[in-house]
């Protein structure tokens, strides 16, 4: 599914995605990743949220955020509630969604100039 124009500049928006992949700009990505406006990070560990550690977290706390799209792959499933604890005890809100929303709300978020990380899991 097609989702935005890509003419913000060098701003990493979510082009397209589907199943096992998104298009950020002119890359497909085909495996985990973490993104930010202005960086993106396509060597993410965990490749299914049910390989998320405490550790996996660090990458994303070295983002900066202060909201972080969780893209947990086709359907919504959360993490262990201690994951998103430490998440939430660092002052870091996290919303938890299928990766197809979590694509679209990362492109709103950004585009309203938020301090948003989206963690997208491409498989189930």
């Amino acid at each position: 599914m097609k989702l935005t124009d890509d003419s913000i500049g060098s701003i990493h928006l979510i082009r397209a995605y589907g199943p096992g992949e998104i298009r950020v700009g002119e890359q497909t990505v085909t495996s985990s990743c973490l993104l930010r406006a202005d960086k993106m990070v396509t060597d993410w560990r965990p490749q299914r949220i049910d390989d998320l550690t405490a550790e996996d977290l660090e990458p994303i706390f070295a983002l900066e955020p202060e909201i972080v799209v969780l893209g947990s792959g086709s359907r919504q499933k959360f993490p262990p509630t201690s994951l998103l604890a430490r998440l939430l005890s660092r002052g870091v809100g996290c919303e938890v969604m299928d990766t197809g929303a979590a694509c679209r709300t990362y492109n709103v978020l950004v585009s309203e100039d938020r301090r948003v990380v989206a963690a997208l899991f491409l498989q189930d």
